[in-house]
C-alpha cells in the first residue's frame, strides 16, 4: 500500500467532474494525508503526454479517453477488454494497468436500489456507458438485451461488445420504442434532457436506471417513479465506481462509502443551489 500518491481525473470537458470530491473525501476519512487528487483537462491528443507527465499513482478517465487509452497501456483487465474501454489506470512497478470500474458501479447501484437481476432489459443509447451497462447486465445473468439508438450504423462498437460478452443483442431505433417497453428494466445512457421526449411512453416500465445525476430527477425518472416503478439515478453508479477506483489505486479495501456519498451529495446540492 502506498502512503503517498498523486491521482487525477482526466477528460474534456472536466470542470463538472464530481470525482475530486469523492476521492478527496475518501483520502481524508482514510487518513491518507500524502495523497492528492485533482481534475485535469485532457483530450485524446494530449493523453500520451499526460500519462508520462508525472509520477502518477492512478488516473480516472472520462470522455473521450476511455477507448483512446487502451493502446497506451501495458496490461488491461479482461473486463476492460470486453467492454472496449478503461476508466481507470493504475501505475505500479513501472507499468500502466487499465481497468473498468463503471461496470461495478452499475451493478452496485442496481443492488443498492433493490432492483433484481432483470430477465429482460432495454438500453437507450449506444456509447461507452451503454457498453458498460451491457457488461453489468451480463454479469447479473441477463443473457439478452435490446439496444435502442438513433442510427444503428453508429452502434458497431457496442454491438461488438455484446458479442465479446456472449450476449444476444437486438438493435432498434427510437421510433420503435413504444413496442419495446415490456421489459423488466430500462437503462438510459442518454445525456440530460435527451430522454425527456420518451417520458410518457416509458412511465409504465417497472424499473429504470438513468445515468444522469444532475439535474435530478430527470423527466423520465420522475414519470417512472410517479407510476410506481423503481428508479435509480446516476450518482450511485458514480459513487461506487469511484469506491472501486480508490481500492485499486491505494491498495486498501476499507474505503469509506458513506463519507464519499456525503461529499458527493453535498457538492451536487451546492451546484443546484448556485444555479437554481
Amino acid at each position: 500500500m502506498r502512503t503517498t500518491g498523486r491521482a487525477a481525473v482526466l477528460g474534456s470537458p472536466i470542470t463538472h467532474s464530481l470525482s475530486p470530491f469523492l476521492h478527496r473525501a475518501a483520502y481524508q476519512a482514510m487518513g491518507l494525508t500524502g495523497w492528492t487528487y485533482e481534475a485535469r483537462e485532457c483530450d485524446e491528443a494530449g493523453l500520451p503526454a499526460m500519462l508520462d507527465a508525472e509520477d502518477w499513482a492512478g488516473l480516472s478517465l472520462t470522455m473521450p479517453l476511455k477507448r483512446a487509452v487502451l493502446p497506451l497501456l501495458d496490461t488491461v483487465s479482461d473486463l476492460a477488454v470486453a467492454v472496449g474501454g478503461a476508466n481507470t489506470v493504475v501505475f505500479a512497478g513501472g507499468a500502466r494497468h487499465g481497468d473498468n470500474t463503471d461496470v461495478h458501479g452499475i451493478e452496485q447501484a442496481l443492488a443498492e436500489a433493490g432492483i433484481p437481476a432483470p430477465g429482460s432489459a432495454l438500453v437507450l443509447g449506444g456509447g461507452a456507458t451503454a457498453a458498460s451497462a451491457l457488461a453489468a447486465l451480463r454479469g447479473l445473468g441477463t443473457g439478452a438485451a435490446t439496444l435502442v439508438v438513433r442510427d444503428p450504423a453508429r452502434a458497431g462498437e457496442t454491438i461488438e461488445v455484446a458479442e465479446r460478452l456472449g450476449m444476444a443483442l437486438a438493435v432498434e431505433t427510437f421510433d420503435k420504442l413504444d413496442a419495446l417497453l415490456d421489459v423488466d428494466l430500462v437503462v438510459s445512457t442518454l445525456p440530460g434532457g435527451a430522454a425527456d421526449a420518451f417520458a410518457g411512453q416509458a412511465a409504465r416500465v417497472p424499473a429504470l436506471f438513468d445515468v444522469v445525476y444532475a439535474p435530478w430527477p430527470t423527466r423520465l425518472a420522475a414519470a417512472v417513479r410517479a407510476a410506481g416503478g423503481k428508479v435509480v439515478g446516476g450518482f450511485p453508479m458514480l459513487l461506487h465506481q469511484a469506491v472501486r477506483q480508490v481500492e485499486l489505486m491505494t491498495g486498501r479495501t476499507d474505503v469509506p462509502v458513506a463519507a464519499m456519498r456525503a461529499a458527493g451529495e453535498a457538492e451536487i446540492l451546492r451546484r443546484a443551489t448556485r444555479t437554481g
